[in-house]
């Protein structure tokens, strides 16, 4: 039993060297008195819902910037005089950067503890008192289950083989078979998707989870866990009619939809215009905010600097760490497709002055507008305008997770009868007048996702799903770039990314702390 405690802290006058820390606690919280009433389990299911924002946010690396560098969309980057950590994942090559063998620690300890507060809360269901409001209990159960699976899909396809918890535990336990991981993740998500309600996403407080929201998941995690597998259904839970059903399901009954205009979808695109957090393509984002603080608050997307130009801006686009954009999607998309210009900042096409090549490592002449840092018309980053402290940990835009345009193609791809139809939409918007039609099959719908989805985080995922073969062929190149403003030559091997199987580096602290009970994943 843990206790929850309010500490005093004194400083002795007598003796700056020397701090008094009193432990009698001000209120005694356990977990056998707390979870009582249903405004417990609002509280709880909170926290659960904190734990995401940290895991996803502020806890590492960002996931959306690492699911990127890992692709073949973006570079490492960063500043010309950096360690080369970001080198090391963008190659699979941790011979690039030896001495960095916890890259991903902070990650690794932000999920767990984001699990077990979800873990807590589920097994203290029966302790609370829900007053027979059975559809509450119902909800809020699927809401944490949701979480859960959102933060286990990640885990599995970052590190493959991790170890499962569906209980609170601080057993040092081995990593389990990722087909048991699977069966979570879509256990979990059934039980949301048949559990929470048959309300239009509208009626949903904008960031909480939503019936749409578990089934699109179900499909993506059902995308992903057959294709890289190879496996016909999904952990023998799912199979691939009932996972083209619920994304049939979201289409049919949710209310979420295409905005017309693609840029409105990006604040960086189209700054006025921008349609809004809770606009109706948005499936399920995870909210953040400009609160965060070096005291602890961790409320804002700490990943987004990540993607600014390095040390310059430019109205409206905020300075930031380098991440770069490859030139080959800049090439990929045609010139009549209006989402290249609201997915990609290109300094020489907007005439953008930029003057930091001696600063920059891997420099393109493209980075991220999606998600972008911004600034005002007076040079002021965002964050600090709305009354932050710290630009850089205070970034708010919320990570879109799931777009209705995502719901359509996966259902294109599963085999709906409308998949023609779905698959037009998408394009219609993108060409406007200029829309030629293209048969749907498979090898369009996937060329189709990497022009939609661009630098939001999911190509390396689709990539990896057609197989390690295809992706480390497609990601794979030796190009020339700038560093420091001198042309050196990059090259990610087709070798070393089929060596890892596309999984990451397990922390070596981790390793050490279960005394080897944790295996480290080939090629790291």
């Amino acid at each position: 039993m843990k206790n929850t405690y309010l500490y005093i802290f004194c400083l002795s006058l007598l003796s700056l060297g020397s701090c008094s820390l009193e432990t009698e606690p001000l209120t005694q919280l356990t977990d056998t008195n707390f979870y009582k009433s249903t405004d417990d389990a609002y509280s709880a299911l909170v926290g659960c819902y904190d734990g995401l924002q940290v895991a996803t946010g502020a806890g590492g690396i960002g996931i959306p910037v690492l699911s990127e560098v890992m692709s073949d969309d973006c570079f490492g980057g960063t500043g010309a005089s950096d360690g080369y950590g970001f080198a090391a994942l963008d190659e699979f090559d941790i011979t690039r950067s030896p001495a960095d063998v916890d890259l991903l620690n902070s990650n690794w300890i932000a999920y767990y503890k984001a699990l077990y507060r979800c873990n807590i809360f589920l097994s203290k269901m029966d302790q609370i008192d829900w007053k027979g409001d059975t559809t509450l209990r119902n909800t809020y159960e699927s809401e944490t289950k949701f979480i859960r699976a959102y933060l286990y899909f990640e885990m599995v396809r970052l590190w493959g083989n991790i170890p499962l918890l569906t209980a609170p535990s601080f057993e040092n336990i081995p990593q389990a078979n990722s087909d048991d991981v699977y069966k979570v993740i879509a256990e979990d998500l059934v039980f949301a998707s048949n559990n929470l309600p048959a309300v239009a996403y509208s009626s949903t407080t904008s960031g909480r989870v939503t019936k749409w929201a578990a089934k699109s998941l179900l499909g993506r995690v059902y995308l992903y866990y057959t294709g890289y597998y190879g496996k016909t259904d999904l952990a023998g839970v799912v199979t691939k009619a009932q996972a083209l059903g619920h994304l049939e399901d979201v289409i049919a009954g949710s209310g979420h939809g295409l905005v017309n205009d693609f840029s409105t979808l990006w604040p960086a695109a189209s700054i006025d215009k921008y349609a809004g957090e809770s606009n109706k393509e948005f499936v399920y984002s995870i909210k953040y905010t400009y609160t965060s603080d070096y005291a602890g608050n961790t409320d804002g997307n700490g990943w987004m600097i990540m993607f600014g130009m390095r040390e310059f801006s430019s109205y409206p686009y905020a300075h930031g760490w380098g991440v770069t954009v490859n030139s080959k999607l800049w090439n990929a998309y045609d010139a009549n497709d209006t989402r290249r210009v609201a997915s990609i900042i290109g300094i020489a096409e907007e005439n953008i002055p930029f003057n930091k090549l001696n600063n920059q490592r891997e420099y393109t002449g493209y980075y991220n507008k999606k998600y972008s840092p911004m600034i005002d018309k007076n040079g002021l980053e965002l964050p600090i305008k709305m009354g932050s402290a710290f630009w850089d940990i205070s970034q708010f835009q919320d990570y879109v997770a799931i777009r209705y345009s995502d719901v359509l193609l996966m259902a294109a791809e599963l085999g709906s009868a409308n998949a023609q139809a779905y698959f037009d939409q998408v394009r219609q918007r993108a060409y406007k007048t200029s829309f030629v039609p293209l048969a749907v099959n498979k090898e369009n719908i996937i060329k189709e996702r990497n022009l939609e989805f661009a630098l939001e985080g999911i190509r390396y995922w689709d990539l990896l799903r057609q197989g390690i073969g295809t992706a480390s062929s497609t990601i794979a190149e030796t190009t020339t770039l700038l560093s420091g403003g001198v042309p050196v030559t990059k090259t990610i091997t087709v070798a070393k990314i089929q060596a890892t199987k596309g999984l990451q580096q397990i922390p070596n602290t981790q390793i050490t702390l279960s005394g080897g009970v944790l295996k480290q994943n080939a090629g790291w």
